[in-house]
């Protein structure tokens, strides 16, 4: 097994046996500029600062023989041999690069389904190029003619190479853009999407076991994370809790059988807080989390719901030993705008 390491970060992720330096980086959540994967456009070309790799077949136009001779690899195509290489790349912080969002991406919706008496989910995909995003990113909301007050929404499933997007969407009796969506949005519907917005995605690093916590239609940024975890192996426990006040409230019962069943690392445990039910959590997650988890000292956490709720979470983990530099949240506000990411963040 070999690894990559980033510098001046110092940051390391182990590669798998044939794998490419940018799958490598890829999988472990982080973003190198790239375009054809073929070593003939050089977007990817990093200096190597150490350790011995396998360049393969690349274009000299893409990479001459004094980058080579200066230690420049295209890593679309590059594989390490050594069991350590480090590469010249990423930010201090090795933080990943966020994409630009685009505006007014038009859309189909796909399919449309009822979650729940309050809950829509719908499937769109882009018309044109597939939107690039983060798990965990949210997207703006319209109509063709932008009639609609746009509106922020959590993409809820991690990239496909459809261009899928799944969107889950609770009624807000005076919000109209919520309105439209539940009553006039159909399967066939054109709509249109801008994005992706937000900073709430998996930190890359993190090799302790991780806790979800998510209320309502907070569950939607949690799932998009959770299925890029479990897509790509990642081999820490993945607990997602789950309040509802409800049985009815909860969603994706199905989704949630299944990983629970195709991945032995993950646990989905609901909880209600206004209902009583035989084999059901029952409770506020701040409130039972003392005793689900007495010691969150070495969890990542991720939380979302209302600013309440995550706020009461946050206090509830930190009681448990929860470090601040684990915890990630997303509060929804009902009028909240988008926030582009700063542009050191961009690809």
């Amino acid at each position: 097994m070999s690894k990559v390491r980033l510098y001046p970060s110092g940051k390391e992720v182990e590669s798998s046996p044939g794998e490419t330096v940018l799958a490598t980086l890829e999988n472990a959540g982080y973003a190198l500029p790239n375009n054809c994967r073929a070593g003939a456009c050089g977007e990817c070309k990093v200096k190597v600062r150490s350790g011995e790799f396998d360049q393969g077949m690349v274009l000299d136009m893409a990479l001459s023989q004094e980058e080579r001779e200066a230690g420049y690899g295209l890593m679309c195509m590059a594989k390490p041999l050594s069991d350590i290489i480090e590469i010249e790349w990423g930010t201090e912080d090795a933080q990943p690069k966020l994409f630009p969002p685009r505006e007014n991406v038009r859309c189909v919706v796909i399919d449309r389904i009822e979650r729940t008496s309050r809950i829509t989910e719908l499937r769109i995909r882009p018309v044109g190029e597939a939107l690039r995003f983060w798990p965990g990113q949210y997207i703006t909301v319209t109509d063709t003619d932008r009639t609609i007050t746009p509106r922020s929404y959590s993409i809820a499933n991690a990239p496909r190479n459809d261009g899928e997007i799944i969107l889950q969407i609770t009624r807000v009796p005076e919000g109209k853009t919520s309105n439209w969506v539940h009553d006039q949005v159909q399967a066939g519907s054109m709509i249109n999407i801008s994005g992706p917005y937000g900073t709430f995605i998996g930190d890359p690093t993190t090799e302790g076991p991780v806790l979800c916590l998510a209320a309502g239609t907070g569950l939607a940024p949690i799932l998009a994370l959770s299925d890029a975890a479990l897509r790509r192996g990642f081999k820490q426990p993945v607990h997602l809790v789950f309040s509802a006040r409800t049985e009815d409230e909860i969603y994706d019962k199905g989704l949630m059988a299944y990983w629970n069943a195709k991945h032995r690392r993950f646990k989905f445990i609901p909880t209600l807080t206004q209902e009583v039910k035989d084999g059901i959590q029952q409770g506020r997650i701040p409130d039972i989390l003392k005793d689900l988890y007495p010691d969150l000292s070495k969890h990542a956490i991720y939380i979302a719901g209302s600013p309440d709720f995550v706020d009461a979470c946050i206090a509830s983990a930190k009681a448990l030993g929860a470090h601040d530099d684990m915890i990630h949240t997303e509060g929804f506000f009902d009028q909240a705008l988008p926030v582009e990411p700063p542009k050191n963040r961009l690809v």
